[in-house]
């Protein structure tokens, strides 16, 4: 096995296996806050959480390895298994999945920060469905609705190039509610 991934699976799970048990909720609730790693590529992108006001969970909080890996049929994640990737928490399956995220986030990564690869298209940003979705060229990308998705489907290639354009004019601190 990859020593890297070993290494960073046991510096993920350590400050939880080297924990004293606790009763005290309050307790349990720093020791996992704890665990969480964070990494950055510095990439400022609005990225999709749900609405305003809610958790700071990418992807509704599926794993987007496992779009990827298995039989590709994505699967929510667990907030025991988490990153924070440039300020947004994603949740994984396990462990495995969590640390090949951090070894490589911007390969699973969904596209225009997890909104609508559509909405990116036209310059607006609209929430992304975690169980509609595609994988062109390696690359995970979300639309709004059933309907939505089939009109991207119809020109995938010409809504990616349109997307590609428009996304970044949009502000990082954008939110789709708001857009």
């Amino acid at each position: 096995m990859n020593k890297t991934f070993l290494a960073a699976i046991m510096m993920a799970t350590l400050p939880i296996a080297c924990s004293a048990p606790s009763s005290d909720t309050a307790e349990t609730t720093e020791t996992v806050e704890a665990a969480i790693t964070e990494i950055s590529d510095e990439v400022q992108v609005p990225v999709f959480t749900g609405p305003a006001g809610s958790e700071n969970v990418a992807v509704s909080g599926y794993d987007t390895v496992s779009y990827f890996e298995g039989d590709g049929v994505p699967v929510e994640g667990s907030d025991q298994h988490r990153v924070k990737y440039n300020g947004v928490e994603y949740h994984f399956a396990s462990a495995e999945n969590a640390a090949k995220f951090q070894a490589e986030p911007a390969k699973f990564a969904p596209q225009y920060g997890g909104h609508c690869a559509w909405a990116a298209s036209r310059g607006k940003l609209a929430s992304g469905d975690p169980k509609l979705y595609a994988i062109v060229d390696g690359k995970l990308y979300l639309n709004f609705n059933q309907q939505v998705q089939e009109t991207w489907n119809k020109d995938i290639p010409g809504f990616i190039e349109k997307a590609d354009q428009e996304f970044p004019n949009i502000p990082a601190t954008a939110r789709y509610d708001d857009a």
